[in-house]
């Protein structure tokens, strides 16, 4: 008989993945299961699928690994993260409003919004320092560029490298809504100026005083929300005058908001976070 995991799908904002609870049940081949599952015709459905530990060291309560549709591993995901802080409390994992989430880039500092119905209305997030260079994630002379110009597709476009513990390349348009997100998206991923792929956001003020934000996640294509995409957003818009260092970013599934601390200099990610169904799931066959 085929074993059976039993899963929970969440979503931030519309960023959708598959949780497991690995006190529950181990995961033998994470990554190759994250492309079965993801999958929207044959299996869950998904971003991708989120794997949630018990943490063995005493910096950080739990831990986060977290696997896109392709089955490539991230880093990070400010959205997945969220959703770990209204799991674990709302399952009875913690009584703890301040979790310490250990994720590939680092301990991240969860503060739980929870009203008296016991229910975690938002979270937010310590993202940390927002980097500006990093030469393994962009390949210019000094790992950085503020407004420069790439080519994809034909086009000519601007746009700011930020990265949130992941790559991130913010271009700013007339008009966000109208970019071939799909398109641009998915050349831009794998340009060799991104040697480890990017995350790449189009961004455009919006009337309203916030940023409206489309995004084309790495390994994952379009998604409805990112989290990390969302503070990239915020940063790339502060740095080059667009914006001051709180923001809110409208993205397809919702809004988020933004804030670049001047005390500490971290980004700070406060959003929604909320449980869309549970159930089983057999493993495939060879896993």
């Amino acid at each position: 008989m085929a074993s059976k995991i039993k899963f929970t799908k969440m979503h931030g904002a519309g960023n959708d993945y598959i949780y497991v609870d690995t006190s529950l049940a181990g995961i033998p081949h994470p990554a190759e299961l994250a492309r079965r599952w993801s999958d929207r015709h044959t299996g869950i459905g998904g971003d991708g699928l989120v794997l949630i530990g018990r943490s063995d060291v005493p910096e950080a309560d739990f831990t986060m690994r977290i696997f896109n549709a392709d089955g490539s591993e991230a880093t990070m995901c400010g959205n997945a993260s969220r959703c770990i802080g209204k799991y674990v409390y709302e399952k009875g994992l913690t009584d703890k409003t301040s979790i310490r989430l250990l994720t590939l880039s680092g301990v991240k500092t969860l503060k739980l919004d929870v009203g008296g119905d016991g229910a975690v209305r938002s979270v937010t997030v310590d993202m940390l320092e927002p980097r500006l260079a990093d030469k393994a994630l962009l390949a210019t002379a000094d790992g950085s560029m503020v407004d420069g110009e790439v080519c994809a597709c034909g086009q000519r476009l601007r746009g700011t490298f930020v990265s949130m513990g992941n790559p991130h390349f913010v271009i700013f348009t007339d008009d966000a809504d109208a970019a071939d997100v799909a398109r641009l998206g998915a050349e831009l991923e794998r340009s060799p100026l991104f040697p480890q792929r990017c995350n790449i956001e189009f961004a455009s003020l919006s009337g309203g005083g916030g940023i409206r934000t489309r995004v084309w996640e790495r390994g994952s294509g379009i998604t409805m929300a990112c989290g990390t995409g969302a503070c990239a957003t915020a940063v790339a818009a502060a740095v080059t005058g667009r914006s001051g260092r709180r923001t809110v970013v409208e993205m397809d599934g919702g809004a988020l908001y933004v804030e670049w601390s001047v005390r500490d200099n971290h980004v700070y990610l406060t959003g929604p976070a909320e449980f869309a169904f549970e159930g089983e799931a057999e493993l495939p066959a060879g896993l």
